[in-house]
């Protein structure tokens, strides 16, 4: 199929895969949209190596993305590797891995063009023109984006996302309360020290994490992306449920309707960090299941580009 691109989002804690074209107006026409929870990045924040299993899990879903893109013809194709990729010693034997499967070599992109990715797939499709303050709570990292429209005033990233928090700090199952106060106390020092200016614009949430709140938070009995995409939890919300999750072993959050086995153990870490960043925010969250790969998509149709920021160095 001619004018489809493929986008892929290699994180700590899943690999993602967009296939889409730009219509003449700069919207995103999608084709294909998976997701593989392979947990990349297990173990990577105590030795600095990725697990056998995990790569090899990892792997496995870049076959089948590889398998897909041949079949529709995709040749205009980009892969990112973020937080895990960023840490990993062995991470040869990933970048090896994928470019055999794919056809197209890894790039371990930088915080600050995952930041800017995410916030321009998600604004972009929430047809945001204001102030805004976009989230992306990863399994390494949490992105945090401020700007208003195509113009971004800050873009930092931080080490705080579900996977390392969960691993590093919230041993107990469900965590026990010295747990919480010390990852409370580990994310609050980052957010303290993060130059971002939490006081005013639109509370934007991508990613896991936010879109897993919203379907609890909506009591959906199976997980739909269109009732996803721009709903709107309360501060309220957004502190009632991480309570809940934090005091629940991952066995009930498992039976939880729309949790996924891959981010049942590390929800609990993700809406912490969420809670965290509500508290400095005015406003309610609004969710986005447009990120980094429809970013990813524009960029490389030509619609978006990091100029767009402003920014002279980058």
């Amino acid at each position: 199929m001619s004018g489809l691109f493929a986008a892929i989002d290699c994180g700590t804690n899943s690999v993602r895969l967009l296939v889409a074209r730009v219509t003449p107006d700069g919207r995103l026409d999608e084709v294909d949209r998976r997701l593989h929870l392979t947990r990349l990045g297990q173990g990577v924040d105590a030795t600095g190596r990725f697990a056998p299993a995990a790569l090899e899990r990892t792997l496995a879903a870049m076959a089948d993305f590889g398998a897909q893109l041949d079949a529709l013809g995709v040749t205009a194709r980009r892969l990112v590797a973020t937080s895990a990729a960023r840490d990993a010693a062995n991470s040869a034997e990933f970048f090896d891995g994928a470019l055999a499967r794919l056809g197209v070599p890894a790039e371990i992109i930088s915080g600050e063009e995952e930041a800017w990715l995410s916030y321009t797939g998600a604004l972009r499709a929430l047809g945001l023109t204001g102030p805004a303050l976009v989230m992306d709570i990863g399994g390494g990292s949490t992105e945090l984006v401020a700007g208003s429209g195509d113009a971004i005033e800050t873009a930092v990233s931080l080490p705080m996302g579900s996977v390392r928090l969960r691993e590093r700090f919230l041993a107990g199952d469900p965590p026990l309360p010295a747990e919480v106060a010390a990852a409370s106390g580990y994310v609050d020092d980052l957010l303290d020290g993060c130059g971002v200016d939490f006081s005013g614009g639109t509370w934007v949430g991508v990613g896991g994490t936010a879109t897993s709140l919203s379907a609890l938070a909506q009591h959906l009995p199976v997980y739909d992306r269109a009732l996803v995409h721009g709903s709107v939890l309360s501060p309220d919300a957004v502190r009632t449920l991480t309570t809940a999750l934090l005091a629940m072993p991952v066995a009930d959050v498992l039976a939880l309707p729309t949790m996924v086995p891959g981010r049942a153990d590390v929800i609990c870490a993700g809406v912490l960090v969420c809670e965290r960043i509500g508290r400095r925010v005015p406003g309610p969250l609004l969710v986005s299941e447009a990120d980094i790969l429809d970013g990813m998509v524009l960029s490389m149709a030509g619609v978006a580009r990091p100029a767009d920021q402003g920014r002279g160095d980058d």
